[in-house]
């Protein structure tokens, strides 16, 4: 599955929707996806989403569209 991950850069700041920034991942469960986004980035993770198919699609259709892959 491909989950939308919300994040703010900075875990100093409080959290403001003007500056939300997102990545997508793929994993096994919104569990895993949340544990990746964790471990392997120092942002503050606001919330984790999993896509529909359709919601899938329609960010797909963004030339930048890719999924972060983590070593």
């Amino acid at each position: 599955m491909v989950y939308k991950v919300y994040y703010q850069e900075s875990m100093d700041r409080n959290p403001k929707r003007e500056n939300t920034q997102s990545f997508f991942l793929e994993a096994d469960s919104h569990a895993d996806a949340y544990a990746l986004a964790q471990k392997n980035t120092d942002f503050n993770i606001e919330t984790v989403e999993e896509l529909s198919d359709a919601a899938l699609v329609y960010e797909q259709a963004d030339p930048e569209f890719s999924l972060t892959t983590f070593n």
